[in-house]
């Protein structure tokens, strides 16, 4: 029953066309429920079903124009990092891969390691120095530079 911020309509209203009558206005008499008749009704209805395919349309464009918000303020607000092929970066150390014993001192990143290519935006494949792949790719969010 609650209107969605990116939307602006409620679930219930994209899908059916209608507002929802919750139990306590159909128990309790008020002018929205004594009011409609079954002819008003129909008639209410068919108008709503004749506008339900326009309704969804502006609320797949307010989402839409919202995302395109939010993308801006990320990409206004994210610096992203560029390793050249060849380089060195030091790997995030991840509270899964930590040893066992190994307590708030002990280091958080690991490496060096090398980049061995570009697997997409911001994800890179990189390799130990002894030249074992790793197998899955890393974001840039979880690398940093490597200063020999």
């Amino acid at each position: 029953m609650t209107a969605k911020t990116g939307a602006g309509e409620t679930p219930f209203s994209l899908m059916y066309g209608a507002e929802a009558l919750i139990p306590v206005e159909i128990g309790e008499s008020s002018t929205r429920y004594t009011q409609a008749t079954e002819e008003s009704n129909e008639e209410e209805m068919r108008i709503n079903l004749d506008l339900l395919a326009e309704m969804r349309e502006v609320t797949l464009i307010r989402m839409a124009a919202q995302k395109q918000i939010i993308g801006r303020y990320y990409n206004r607000k994210a610096h992203l990092r560029y390793f050249k092929i060849g380089g060195f970066v030091l790997k995030k150390v991840f509270q899964s891969t930590k040893m066992a014993n190994a307590g708030k001192l002990s280091p958080n990143w690991e490496g060096p390691y090398m980049i061995r290519g570009i697997a997409g935006k911001g994800a890179y494949e990189l390799e130990k120095m002894e030249g074992k792949v790793f197998p899955s790719n890393w974001n840039v969010v979880h690398l940093k530079k490597y200063y020999f």
